[in-house]
């Protein structure tokens, strides 16, 4: 163990493998399964803000950034999944479960709005890096009256592929790196009264000890949440409440438990 600035002790993190996701996977569904309005309710968050940017694109003429904003609704999953840890270290402990004792949990939680500025920063920045490879690849009046005609541009012009290369590589690094600082952030400002620096930095050790694990349980949070946000993001209503508990139960397994005073 190694002491904090602050002078508490630092989380310990373990090891984890591939069957500690599919365990925590399991957990996640279950936990949906027992208390479904819950997941139902905050994935119904998710969806409406998604479906109300997409009409704003729409409105504005600027639909072609559908693709990008599906796959940068990755970025800030682990946000909005929240109140779905709470909801799991509720059921574990055997806290009672209601929405008014999540919110003052989550508003309880200082560190938490730093962790979410961080967050939607990543995002913000990854929509502002899309616009620009429009600009430099495709032209700085380029303009697409459907995300067809966008994708058609995108899949059969040399200046299209590239500007889908690119782009795709700089999501993936930008995933990797949000997706290292905060994969145990929250689940631990949500647990544990610690700052938030302490929490990226916690996360990112869990990473560079799992590696493997940690990529592929990045990659299938990746996957799904892209997969279910292509259907007017409704196939997010089941994806993100398994993965949003599923998170939770493999941060329990990273992260050592404080022992009992």
């Amino acid at each position: 163990m190694t002491a904090s600035v602050s002078g508490k002790v630092d989380p310990v993190v373990r090891r984890i493998t591939a069957a500690d996701i599919a365990e925590a996977l399991t957990e996640g569904l279950r936990d949906f399964q027992a208390m479904p309005l819950y997941g139902l309710s905050f994935a119904l968050i998710y969806v409406l803000g998604g479906i109300g940017i997409m009409l704003c694109l729409t409105a504005l003429g600027l639909v072609y950034l559908a693709y990008p904003l599906a796959a940068g609704f990755a970025l800030i999953g682990p946000f909005v999944a929240i109140g779905l840890y709470d909801v799991s270290r509720r059921r574990e402990t055997g806290q009672p479960v209601s929405y008014g004792a999540i919110w003052r949990t989550i508003t309880s939680r200082a560190e938490i709005g730093w962790m979410a500025f961080v967050t939607l920063f990543f995002f913000v920045i990854w929509m502002y890096q899309v616009r620009l490879l429009i600009v430099l690849l495709l032209g700085l009046n380029a303009s697409f009256s459907s995300l067809r005609d966008f994708m058609n541009v995108v899949l059969t012009t040399n200046e299209g592929l590239l500007f889908l290369a690119i782009g795709n590589l700089e999501g993936a690094a930008l995933s990797l790196i949000l997706f290292s600082l905060t994969v145990v952030s929250f689940p631990l400002l949500l647990e544990r009264e610690v700052d938030f620096v302490t929490a990226m930095i916690t996360s990112v050790r869990a990473v560079v000890m799992s590696p493997l694990p940690m990529i592929g349980w990045a990659l299938i949070i990746v996957v799904l949440l892209i997969v279910s946000a292509l259907p007017y993001f409704l196939g997010l209503l089941v994806t993100l409440p398994v993965l949003g508990h599923a998170t939770w139960h493999l941060y329990r397994r990273i992260v050592v438990p404080v022992p009992s005073s």
